[in-house]
């Protein structure tokens, strides 16, 4: 279903000012589950708390119940709930799970030799729904379930949106998506669409959608929100960064380059690394990347400035549709965690981002959509600068497949002949003898 909202505002929803507590059932969980203010303030552990009280956002720790290894994980089958000591697990409760998590951890050879470092992509387009936004979306579901949520809501640029409905249809939820009309890739809203969720057009930008989002939510209405302000949505993110150190030994990368769009992503990976070296997995933590398109690089911009505060982008425009937020909802983690790892942000041009899109495609047999292809464009510059040294060992997480935006792809030049059948194989014959292949070019067809 379609509906297409103009001059879109909150009191659609009949709106009200204030955070409902109270709302749904109560969850028991597997280890012991904190919730606290990014200040340390600890609140209730309750699925349905998503802000600090007064505003501002939360964080979930985990105390598991038997300590984590790599031994233990071992034994289990690939995938985000391998890992569930460290994740917020209802007790006796099936997560709603569609086999996300486990994608590969590919070595990237040619674009190593570029540029002098041993370059892995993880590929998170291998998800279920094609993004990274599944392991997010397993364990937040799974959390509204059992909580008594019935109808889950969120805004998106589109990944978030395909991942959701897909996420509620599995565990027989109602679902309603906000998009920015006319601003999401064909291929992500189709998804959605396929799925059963309503669809909201929104006349303005992903920010207007999520500020509607979160006014509807605080109505108490009962609407359980999956955008990234949820903090339990967070805690399946941090799963990439436990495949990440599974596959290389036990060790952590000395940097993750990660496209940032609501930066949630980046919070999530580092403090999925943090939580291993906590519990003594890893001996070492990565420097975090987080890569912008400079058409809206609100927090590459605040960087660049040496601001504690994101430099806000009214009207963000970039190719890579998925990135193309003006207000990052998460920038104070996105933040911390680049700080903390002495790490950097940084932004990159629309062509730097198509090129780099091309070449993990024709280089690597790899096709992302723009938004992951960034990863790429951003550790470039970061090498040509110096920052990324070469021999040092980089992960970049590529988020979502190449088939979310076919009109992205589209935009690259294509190879292409049109003939009549009776000269099919002598066109295959010519392209063959072009190519050097012995033989090709005596053929004569008769």
């Amino acid at each position: 279903m379609f509906i297409y909202v103009k001059n879109f505002n909150c009191t659609l929803w009949g709106a009200r000012l204030g955070w409902v507590d109270g709302i749904g059932d109560a969850v028991e969980f597997e280890g012991h589950v904190r919730l606290s203010c990014l200040d340390g303030r600890p609140v209730e552990a309750s699925p349905w708390r998503f802000l600090c009280p007064g505003g501002g956002l939360l964080d979930v720790e985990v105390e598991p119940a038997r300590p984590p290894s790599w031994g233990l994980w071992a034994s289990r089958r690939p995938g985000v709930w391998r890992y569930r000591e460290l994740l917020p697990a209802p007790r006796g409760v099936e997560p709603v799970t569609l086999g996300e998590g486990g994608t590969p951890l590919v070595p990237l050879e040619r674009v190593s030799g570029e540029v002098g470092a041993r370059v892995y992509g993880k590929l998170e387009g291998s998800n279920p729904t094609g993004s990274f936004k599944d392991r997010g979306m397993t364990v937040a579901v799974t959390l509204a379930r059992s909580a008594g949520a019935r109808v889950v809501l969120v805004a998106s640029t589109g990944n978030t949106a395909a991942s959701a409905a897909a996420y509620a249809a599995r565990a027989g939820l109602e679902a309603v998506v906000l998009v920015p009309r006319g601003a999401v890739a064909r291929g992500k809203l189709a998804q959605a669409l396929l799925h059963g969720a309503v669809l909201v057009e929104v006349e303005g930008s992903f920010d207007d959608a999520l500020a509607a989002v979160i006014e509807a939510v605080e109505s108490g209405s009962g609407l359980y929100p999956l955008n990234s302000f949820n903090p339990w949505r967070l805690e399946g993110r941090k799963t990439a960064a436990f495949e990440v150190a599974e596959a290389l030994g036990g060790r952590a990368p000395d940097w993750v380059v990660v496209p940032v769009g609501n930066a949630g992503n980046i919070y999530a990976i580092w403090k999925g690394f943090k939580e291993l070296r906590r519990h003594g997995l890893i001996d070492s933590l990565p420097r975090m990347a987080g890569v912008q398109a400079a058409g809206a690089a609100p927090l590459a911009r605040a960087w660049e400035l040496g601001l504690e505060e994101p430099v806000p982008v009214e009207r963000p425009e970039t190719v890579a549709s998925a990135i193309r937020i003006g207000r990052p909802v998460n920038a104070p983690k996105a933040l911390r965690a680049v700080r903390e790892s002495g790490g950097v942000m940084t932004m990159v041009s629309d062509e730097e981002i198509l090129r780099a899109q091309a070449d993990l495609a024709r280089l690597e047999g790899i096709a992302v959509e723009p938004a992951s292809a960034a990863a790429l464009a951003g550790l470039r510059r970061l090498a040509r600068e110096g920052v990324v040294e070469r021999g040092e060992t980089v992960v970049l997480i590529l988020t979502g497949h190449g088939l979310k935006d076919p009109d992205a792809a589209a935009l690259h030049p294509a190879r292409r002949l049109t003939v009549t059948a009776d000269k099919a194989v002598d066109a295959i014959l010519s392209i063959a003898g072009s190519a050097g292949l012995r033989g090709a070019r005596s053929f004569q067809r008769r």
